[in-house]
């Protein structure tokens, strides 16, 4: 296995490889995390590792609150986080590759990430001014049947994507769509109306088939739940925010 120690994002999504991510960064922590990216030369990678948080806060606390309000904000870089982040953040994340890091006037930053690869979360360091991982990654295996069930996938993904648009009488767009089994679940995962515990047993299953046919389910589910329910506005629910960090 191939590890790597990588600057860590701990975010309220769930990051699939292939999937593209626009951040808002403001907090200092991650601001420094990406000066320190912006001094890798262009022709190599800008990666840090992105997991999904388990327990914990995004945006860490700048004010006293409930129920101690003379209680003092925490600072550092695993504020929010507790006294051991590694408990904070599920085990298995994705690497990103920043293909664009842009500095606003306010010294934050707009950042346009892809996912590349799964990791998983060995060790947290936050001696530094942001949180470094330790990061294995994890091989891609197809499974049995993937082909088969990829195409299964599709033709729910197609059904549950025209009872999203339904309510408001709009097609949605699924011409092009990938044939590659492993490419079909990180999409179908990525766009599936789902929340973060489900999103985050489809990017930790263990191979392409297994997610596979774990999507089918949640489909089929999915697609039966919006035939009841015709006047949901779902369709703004596809359209993945600018996560701010």
């Amino acid at each position: 296995m191939t590890t790597a120690r990588l600057p860590l994002f701990p975010l309220n999504t769930v990051l699939f490889p292939g999937l593209v991510l626009p951040l808002n960064v403001f907090e200092e922590r991650y601001r420094a995390m990406m000066r320190e990216l912006l001094r890798t030369d262009e022709s190599e990678p800008r990666r840090f590792a992105v997991v999904a948080i388990r327990d914990g806060r995004e945006v860490a606390p700048t004010a006293p609150g409930l129920p101690d309000q003379t209680a003092l904000p925490e600072k550092g870089p695993a504020a929010g986080f507790g006294p051991d982040p590694v408990q904070a953040f599920h085990r298995v994340g994705c690497v990103a590759d920043a293909a664009s890091i842009r500095q606003r006037a306010d010294g934050g930053f707009e950042v346009m990430v892809t996912g590349t690869v799964r990791v998983r979360l060995l060790s947290v360091d936050a001696s530094g001014p942001f949180l470094t991982a330790e990061v294995e990654e994890i091989p891609e295996e197809q499974g049995e049947e993937a082909d088969a069930l990829a195409e299964s996938v599709l033709r729910a993904f197609r059904s549950y994507q025209k009872r999203l648009a339904g309510a408001r009488e709009r097609s949605m767009t699924t011409s092009e769509l990938p044939d590659d089994p492993s490419v079909v679940s990180y999409l179908v995962a990525a766009a599936a109306v789902l929340d973060i515990p489900a999103k985050q047993r489809l990017l930790q299953a263990p191979d392409t088939a297994t997610r596979l046919r774990e999507e089918l389910t949640l489909l089929r589910s999915e697609t039966a739940v919006l035939r009841h329910l015709p006047s949901l506005p779902a369709v703004d629910l596809t359209r993945a925010p600018t996560s701010p960090n």
